[in-house]
């Protein structure tokens, strides 16, 4: 036993354990690209599949970062997949049919998705719809509107130069440019989270909205601006997508909500567990490609991707729940102990004012 109680061995355990919590997720990224290399030496572990995967999976990581971004503030976003949707067949459609340039297509697209999470943000606290119920049923008319917009058909024309280099390399570093942008976003959200007010006042407001209401924090303005960033970012993965495909697709969409779900939820499961968090999700999806990417490879049938990303998420909603709870019971531990420790030296100051 040692001195405060505990058994000899829990010192370890708890530090092992608290390794593998953190970083976990990293540890099965590595095991996964090591087996598949091992599996697959001649095309697994080449440059070739890595900057692939790279460029193909980073409007997955745009996506599940905004899905991210209002899950701090415990509510979801479920109409990001529909905003890319809608903003890659308008980023071909305003060009190609109304002959708009590039750089104002890309801005009034982006302005759409900032009004649409400008939307959704005052249904939800204005309205106080639920965001699930608010969410679904906005992205669900956005859905329509994309149907409408294309007659259900692909959007065909002739897009610059100047547009679609907008997913080529990057100059002078020779980093594909989807990758970039998901680097930069990331840093900008996690200095934003880490080192800024407004990422402080968004965790209380997830964790703790009564706090955040006694503290002054004016959660109604921080829960609409998280949805219009989640909205912004969508409509800018939308661009990045269509400058990849080039062609407008009605039906692209709703099939990146479930890896974007899965990837923002089991990201809140690492490096800050139980706390959603931008490298853990970016991290996340870097597993969910590799796993899907090793899987294709090994010639599984198509619908194991679907099986898959449905398994992992139902897993990373139960480890989220988890670690969430674990971190409330230390919490509570912690002001326990506060408690203990103000009472006994209140009784101790007491006990010296009366021995005076």
């Amino acid at each position: 036993m040692t001195s405060n109680g505990n058994p000899t061995g829990a010192g370890p355990l708890a530090t092992f354990l608290r390794v593998i919590s953190i970083w976990g997720l990293l540890l099965l990224l590595v095991l996964l690209i090591l087996v598949f290399s091992v599996l697959m030496p001649d095309t697994f572990p080449t440059p070739f599949t890595f900057q692939t995967l790279a460029n193909a999976r980073s409007i997955n990581a745009l996506i599940a970062i905004a899905f991210m971004i209002p899950l701090i503030t415990n509510n979801f976003d479920l109409s990001v997949a529909s905003v890319l949707g809608l903003a890659q067949v308008l980023a071909i459609g305003l060009q190609s049919e109304l002959g708009l340039d590039w750089i104002s297509t890309s801005l009034l697209v982006i302005a759409m998705g900032s009004f649409v999470g400008l939307v959704n943000g005052l249904l939800i606290t204005r309205v106080k719809i639920d965001s699930f119920i608010a969410t679904l049923g906005s992205g669900s008319l956005l859905f329509g509107l994309t149907q409408w917009f294309t007659g259900g058909r692909q959007v065909i024309g002739a897009l610059p130069k100047s547009f679609t280099s907008l997913s080529d390399r990057v100059p002078v570093i020779e980093v594909p440019a989807p990758v970039f942008y998901v680097l930069v976003v990331a840093v900008i959200l996690w200095i934003v989270l880490e080192y800024l007010p407004a990422g402080r006042y968004l965790y209380v407001i997830g964790d703790n909205p009564r706090a955040a209401e006694l503290t002054g924090i004016p959660a109604g303005g921080y829960i609409t601006s998280a949805f219009v960033a989640s909205g912004t970012i969508s409509a800018f993965a939308g661009i990045i997508l269509q400058a990849q495909l080039q062609v407008g697709q009605s039906t692209v969409g709703p099939e990146f909500l479930l890896p974007a779900a899965t990837g923002a939820l089991l990201g809140a499961t690492t490096i800050k567990p139980g706390r959603p968090n931008i490298w853990g999700t970016v991290l996340a999806v870097a597993v969910l490609a590799v796993a899907v990417a090793g899987l294709n490879q090994l010639g599984v049938p198509f619908f194991v991707e679907h099986l898959f990303n449905g398994a992992m998420l139902i897993l990373a909603v139960g480890l989220a729940v988890q670690a969430a709870r674990r971190r409330e019971r230390t919490g509570a531990r912690a002001d326990s102990d506060l408690a203990r420790r103000t009472q006994a030296d209140s009784e101790a100051k007491n006990q010296s004012l009366e021995s005076r």
